[in-house]
């Protein structure tokens, strides 16, 4: 059976680096070598100082933005990001994009340059934007009870939804944490709490997704929709050995991009990229659970970029702990091989 990857990952995910100067209406144009697209999720960071993680996508629109350290209702602000452009996006005077002399990182997805469709497959209409080749798709909806499906729209079963209100409510982060996929267990993305139990949340189909007892009645939705494309994208789970030589967690590619949280361990979620670390060991984070600036951990908690996946580096039980049960989210850099070549066996890393 023939092979296929996205061959070229930065035409669907680029990760840039910029320095704020605080003028108004400053075009932030992608490197060279980034793949020339509309940025339809942004996900921008203060780098040097204290401040929201800012989640903004094109179907809600370039004003507001869900901010993953908080269950405030999404905030809006005209001087934040002010526009999406072909290469990049145009940020305002807000400190939280554009302070001047800090520094900040933009984590930018494609979608479908802002174009949504409406969804009536299920129990409720969707208003849906998906890049089907890339796995992610950003539905809105509203609900108006429990237990009700929507169409998520990647065209096939997703492997993890974070879900969140546009009111005052919990990030919920529904997934494969463990060996059984959505096993009704879920996490809060604002938080350090472990996984939780719900029995109400049903396994995701190709087409569509359900709610649960836990989201708001009777109110507006954001969901982003994540699944696995081989070379890609990687969003599954793995073991800690407490060793300071940790588990090797394969994914198929040279990740970009990685997010971790302890499904057992009330710890950070942590996130590292290729950008603020070029080299191994990798060892600067955020956390999307705090506000926190960049951070380089005293504890054990480090991690190599490898060709086919990532190496914890420490015993740390954040990363690594013996025993212990870690989801992932991981995009890549390039992938280990390319749609012409023959793909490597895949595993999980880890016991």
């Amino acid at each position: 059976m023939a092979y296929t990857t996205i061959d070229d990952p930065s035409a669907h995910f680029h990760i840039q680096l910029y320095s704020g100067d605080s003028n108004d209406n400053r075009d932030i144009t992608n490197d060279a070598n980034a793949g020339d697209f509309q940025p339809d999720w942004l996900w921008i960071k203060e780098r040097t100082s204290t401040s929201s993680h800012q989640l903004i996508d094109s179907s809600n629109g370039a004003r507001y933005a869900l901010l993953s350290d908080s269950t405030g209702a999404q905030d809006d602000d005209q001087n934040r990001v002010q526009a999406f452009n072909s290469d990049g996006f145009q940020v305002g005077t807000a400190s939280t994009v554009n302070a001047n002399g800090d520094t900040y990182i933009a984590y930018q997805w494609k979608l479908n340059a802002g174009t949504t469709s409406s969804d009536s497959s299920g129990d409720l209409t969707a208003t849906v934007q998906a890049n089907q080749t890339a796995g992610f798709s950003v539905v809105k909806f509203t609900t108006d009870g429990d237990d009700q499906s929507i169409a998520h729209g990647l065209g096939g079963k997703p492997d993890m939804i974070w879900l969140k209100p546009l009111t005052s409510a919990n990030w919920i982060v529904i997934g494969k944490f463990d060996e059984t996929a959505f096993n009704n267990q879920y996490m809060l993305l604002h938080t350090t709490d472990a996984g939780a139990s719900d029995g109400s949340y049903n396994e995701p189909t190709s087409t569509l997704f359900s709610t649960s007892n836990n989201i708001s009645p009777d109110a507006a939705h954001t969901a982003f929709c994540f699944r696995s494309i081989q070379g890609y994208s990687r969003i599954h789970h793995y073991h800690g050995n407490g060793n300071a030589d940790g588990p090797f967690v394969y994914c198929g590619f040279k990740p970009a991009w990685v997010i971790v949280k302890g499904v057992d361990t009330a710890d950070n979620w942590q996130l590292i990229d290729n950008k603020r670390d070029p080299n191994n060991v990798a060892e600067t984070f955020f956390s999307p659970d705090t506000t926190a600036a960049d951070t380089t951990h005293a504890n054990n908690i480090k991690i190599d970029l490898l060709s086919t996946g990532f190496k914890c580096r420490g015993s740390n039980a954040v990363f690594n702990g013996n025993g212990n049960e870690y989801m992932f989210m991981a995009f890549a850099e390039h992938p280990f091989v390319t749609s012409t070549g023959t793909p490597t066996t895949a595993r999980v890393g880890g016991p």
